[in-house]
């Protein structure tokens, strides 16, 4: 079994809308995690450095995390993930999972500090479902 440990080398940010102008109604936000290589270290650990961007559009501000992620497992596992790699093929879903949970963090407390949207999708109203006929229920009562 892959254990993967997010090591953050460096944090990035940048607000480029001024702040005293209100921000615009409409807010693009793109965010991309880039596994920039795999080197394996020894036989049971392997390290991959990443870079985490999140870009606004209109260009309101930009944010970058860079790290590390180190993967531990069994020789066979990190032999695999080894050859994958050497034929273009992705990581592990562990290892992007723990790369985006670890560094969609950042970027949220970044952006926080920034006064600028998080990465996050919008909390919406719940949709309105078409008019059903009403049922009434019996209603359930406990006594003791």
């Amino acid at each position: 079994m892959l254990r993967v440990a997010v090591q953050i080398t460096n944090l990035s940010g940048e607000r480029y809308w001024a702040h005293d102008t209100p921000l615009p109604p409409q807010v693009q936000i793109a965010v991309n995690i880039n596994i920039v290589g795999l080197d394996q270290k020894t036989d049971s650990i392997a390290e991959a450095p990443f870079v985490f961007t999140v870009s606004y559009t209109p260009s309101i501000a930009q944010l970058s995390v860079k790290g590390k992620a180190q993967v531990n497992g069994d020789r066979t596992e990190i032999a695999q993930m080894t050859e994958e790699h050497k034929k273009n093929r992705p990581p592990p879903q562990i290892v992007i999972q723990a790369v985006s949970n670890t560094a969609m963090a950042e970027v949220i407390i970044m952006s926080k500090s920034l006064g600028i949207p998080p990465p996050l999708p919008p909390i919406g109203l719940p949709t309105e479902q078409s008019p059903e006929p009403h049922v009434q229920r019996k209603e359930s009562r406990y006594t003791t």
